[in-house]
């Protein structure tokens, strides 16, 4: 087996959050290795939906009970744009890697967006192809503000 190629972790993500979108949960199960690990949380920890977007599951089965369940009761049409995904580093036959995604709906006046987040994770090459191993999503919430000010409210919590 060889090295995980950038098209082969585009391809998988497209097909992770497109099948997300339509429902596809068969799809999804095909799409995980049997040990993986899903996470899901918001940036602050604070919004109104916390208890709706937290996840924190290991293996194929509790993955998808709580992708099935939480999909069920999310809006349709929902559609996962992944961007920027790019591989951060190669090991063997898996690779990490990061991406954004923007996550839109459609309300009475059209195109809405409905949410933001960093998605990181890993992928690995099995029997079955190529497999997402690792996938774990990070909420955008909190108000931006110059990154200058972010980064000096991040060291002074390190202190």
């Amino acid at each position: 087996m060889s090295e995980i190629q950038a098209a082969e972790l585009l391809e998988i993500l497209g097909r992770w959050w497109f099948n997300y979108d339509e429902g596809n949960f068969d799809v999804l199960t095909s799409l995980l290795t049997q040990d993986a690990h899903f996470t899901c949380r918001t940036d602050t920890g604070t919004s109104h939906y916390e208890e709706f977007a937290r996840a924190d599951y290991q293996g194929r089965d509790a993955i998808m009970a709580w992708q099935t369940d939480h999909r069920l009761h999310s809006p349709y049409p929902l559609r996962h744009n992944g961007t920027n995904a790019h591989i951060v580093a190669r090991h063997g036959e898996s690779a990490t890697f990061s991406s954004y995604i923007f996550v839109s709906q459609i309300t009475e006046s059209g195109v809405s967006p409905l949410s933001s987040a960093i998605v990181t994770g890993k992928v690995r090459r099995t029997d079955s192809g190529v497999q997402i191993s690792a996938l774990h999503v990070a909420l955008d919430t909190m108000i931006s503000l110059p990154l200058l000010d972010v980064q000096a409210a991040a060291a002074a919590r390190s202190l």
